[in-house]
């Protein structure tokens, strides 16, 4: 059995088209080498519904096909940037959507996945934020927007994110510690992994008298980083597209 790879938080745009070629290298030269691979959330800076692709990142629906066809399990938990993500994309590219959380043996351990954000408990407007985008009335009345008005919507709602982001301090958008045990106990997990706040890391301790671990992944920009799990454990890499770095 080969090594499962986790990712999350590209936030892929036609704005930044070295994301979108190092995602491109990262799927051809990476990708087709393991059993499975898992995007946690934020794959795209914004997708506004299957009927609306961003600009510039048609390719990216190719080549996840190409790999998925290719006989490479793709599953994609939609994150806060890209929670609309629907049939469409799936059968567009081939990939699975997860829910979001879920519950899944990676190598033998207990593992919960999920994209993150609702272990940010201490920033309690964008909690309040979440649940109103979540709603099914909401999503429902935003999709039967035509393009123009569902792109303007999400620029208000995008500055007004910038503006509240701006003026919190930054562990109040981080994970909550608190949140985070709760969650192993809830899912009787050992294993967490996530992505969202954008700071790579393992972390390890112990809770109820079980050794538990909680990954981070991180963001891309000039390189991507990338979990890989096998039966040894986990292990965060970062790709460049010419080099592999532990």
């Amino acid at each position: 059995m080969g090594s499962t790879l986790f990712i999350s938080d590209l936030h892929l745009t036609g704005e930044r088209p070295e994301t979108l070629r190092l995602f491109s290298r990262f799927l051809e030269e990476r990708a087709r080498k393991v059993s499975a691979l898992y995007i946690l959330g934020d794959l795209f800076e914004v997708w506004l519904g299957d009927d609306l692709l961003p600009p510039g990142c048609e390719p990216v629906l190719a080549e996840l096909r190409h790999l998925t066809d290719a006989g490479i399990p793709v599953r994609v938990m939609p994150g806060n940037r890209d929670f609309l993500l629907g049939e469409g994309f799936e059968q567009a590219t081939g990939c699975e959507l997860l829910e979001e959380p879920t519950r899944q043996d990676i190598a033998g351990i207990p593992t919960l996945l999920l994209h993150g954000d609702t272990l940010c408990t201490d920033d309690v407007a964008y909690q309040t934020m979440r649940r109103t985008l979540r709603d099914p009335a909401w999503i429902s009345d935003f999709l039967a927007k035509i393009p123009a008005e569902r792109i303007a919507l999400a620029r208000q709602l995008r500055e007004k994110s910038r503006e509240a982001t701006g003026a919190k301090e930054c562990a109040i958008m981080d994970v909550n510690a608190e949140a985070v045990s709760a969650t192993f106990r809830e899912y009787r997990v050992e294993r967490l992994i996530h992505g969202h706040t954008h700071r790579p890391a393992r972390h390890e301790g112990e809770l109820d008298g079980t050794p538990v671990e909680r990954f981070v992944l991180g963001d891309w920009s000039d390189h991507a980083e990338i979990l890989t799990c096998d039966e040894d454990g986990c292990q965060l890499e970062r790709f460049t597209g010419c080099s592999l770095d532990l």
